[in-house]
C-alpha cells in the first residue's frame, strides 16, 4: 500500500500528516520591534479593538495580535 503522507499548508505552519489528519505546530507568531510598538501604541489609542489594530499591520490577524499581546504583557506585568 502507498504511504499516504503529504505536506499541507495550516496557518502558516507546515506539517507531515498521515491520513488526512490535521496536525497544528504550536509557535509564537514572530512580531518585528515595528510592529510591537505600533500594536502597544495602537492599543493605548483604541483599547482592545484588535480588528481595528490589525487592519493596520498587513498579514496579521485580530487573533494572532490579541494572543501575542496578551501572552507578552502577562508575563511583564508580573
Amino acid at each position: 500500500m502507498a504511504d499516504r503522507s503529504h505536506r499541507t499548508r495550516v496557518d502558516g505552519n507546515d506539517k507531515v500528516e498521515k491520513e488526512g489528519t490535521i496536525k497544528r505546530r504550536e509557535s509564537k507568531p514572530e512580531f518585528s520591534e515595528d510592529e510591537e510598538m505600533l500594536m502597544a501604541r495602537m492599543y493605548r489609542l483604541v483599547g482592545p479593538r484588535w480588528a481595528l489594530i490589525a487592519g493596520r499591520i498587513p498579514g496579521r490577524t485580530p487573533q494572532e495580535m490579541e494572543k501575542y499581546f496578551t501572552s507578552k504583557n502577562a508575563s511583564t506585568s508580573n
